[in-house]
């Protein structure tokens, strides 16, 4: 049992591990300032517009089976 005011010795944060979410947001901004977006996105596009398309949408369909829905904040409109 820990103590009030004293840090705990697991590295184990609980429900959220806010570490992890900052170390992810932080990439993700790093990504989106970087060059590499546009490049990426020119990759993705070539992917679309060539045979790799099936396999794109195969995997698509898979993922939608396990979803849950759209969230609605997505499609709201203001």
């Amino acid at each position: 049992m820990s103590q009030p005011g004293k840090p705990q010795s697991s590295p184990n944060e609980g429900e959220g591990n806010r570490t992890a979410a900052r170390q992810y947001n932080e990439a993700q901004h790093r990504f989106a300032e970087s060059e590499t977006v546009e490049e990426k996105a020119r990759e993705a596009e070539k992917a679309i517009e060539s045979g790799e398309k099936r396999e794109l949408d195969k995997a698509e369909a898979i993922g939608k089976r396990h979803s849950h829905g759209e969230d609605p904040e997505v499609t709201r409109k203001p």
